[in-house]
């Protein structure tokens, strides 16, 4: 048999030091008192304003340090991971929203973690659209404009900026491409944050995310979002058409928000989060904070978190295999 190289040595041993080292991490955070909220995204991003959002009450509806750890990386795979791998003592729990949970088993042969069996859903807190939103670069202020300026200055062609290779928003891209007859061709990144700070500096013309990672740019006049999915209007974005308006039908199951713990933690430790979740997604600073976000907040209890995570998981297989699409 072929002996490993000393490379292969070093890096094995140094992913071990570093897996002992998260889990010992998270033995002294659960035993002192303080509790890990996982996010798979960088600092800046919707996902991380929204979990520092809730970490914040979240401390004082459990008594205790609640502290946002960004494992950015692979669209949440990397965070995932950690989850999988942390103590399952009450002491690490996963803010994340569908494209980690739902989509990333369906688009990635070895992610690393199985949703199913790997994690226990705690609790939902809200639901929300994607859209897709073009730069101050444009001069669109609609969706047809932005389609009417790309067969002008380009041919139809155009690049749209995602948040992560393989995720809905990519997926999205081929269908708004195939509707309007016009080649677009999806640049994913590491997440909106950087997404977004392309779309600021005119290096890409636009981009598809989540209404929240939009809002503010949005309404600072920076970045315009011309249309939105779902079967309704956002209350943030009252002017926005749906895409169903446009004529492109059948993305009307929205995405979620959820958080998720490690499988095995006691259930008690569950529904002691659930309902601090639930205590904070009620208050009325949260909730306008959010909803301004371009959040519709609403509670969901453990089961109702993972019977729709099912569902949504189900609608998507069946869009990506009808896409051709292979699992990379």
């Amino acid at each position: 048999m072929r002996r490993p190289s000393l490379n292969q040595a070093f890096r094995a041993l140094r992913n071990t030091l570093a897996l002992t080292a998260f889990l010992l991490t998270g033995l002294v955070q659960a035993q002192s008192g303080t509790i890990r909220l996982l996010v798979g995204f960088p600092p800046g991003g919707g996902t991380d304003v929204i979990a520092r959002t809730l970490a914040e009450k979240l401390k004082d509806a459990l008594g205790t340090n609640v502290i946002v750890e960004n494992r950015a990386g692979a669209g949440g795979q990397i965070a995932a991971q950690a989850l999988k791998a942390a103590p399952a003592d009450g002491g690490t729990f996963f803010l994340s929203h569908d494209h980690t949970i739902s989509i990333l088993p369906l688009v990635v042969k070895t992610p690393g973690f199985d949703p199913a069996h790997d994690f226990v859903a705690v609790a939902g807190f809200a639901t929300f659209v994607n859209a897709l939103a073009v730069s101050g670069a444009t001069p669109a202020k609609s969706m047809n404009e932005y389609v009417s300026w790309l067969r002008q200055q380009g041919a139809g062609k155009g690049a749209v900026g995602v948040p992560a290779p393989a995720s809905v928003p990519e997926f999205l891209v081929k269908v708004i491409g195939e509707k309007y007859a016009l080649d677009l061709q999806a640049v994913p990144y590491r997440g909106s944050a950087p997404m977004i700070a392309d779309m600021l500096g005119n290096q890409i013309n636009a981009g598809i995310g989540s209404v929240p990672d939009f809002i503010e740019n949005h309404k600072a006049g920076k970045i315009r979002v011309v249309a939105v999915l779902g079967g309704k209007r956002q209350a943030a974005l009252p002017d926005v058409p749906t895409f169903a308006e446009l004529g492109l039908a059948g993305f009307e199951d929205v995405p979620y928000y959820g958080i998720f713990a490690p499988a095995g933690t006691p259930q008690a430790a569950i529904e002691r989060f659930s309902e601090a979740v639930a205590k904070v997604v009620a208050l009325p600073e949260v909730h306008e904070r959010l909803t301004a976000m371009g959040l519709s907040v609403g509670y969901m209890a453990s089961q109702q978190l993972a019977s729709r995570e099912r569902a949504y998981a189900k609608t998507w297989a069946r869009i990506i295999k009808d896409s051709g699409f292979q699992a990379q």
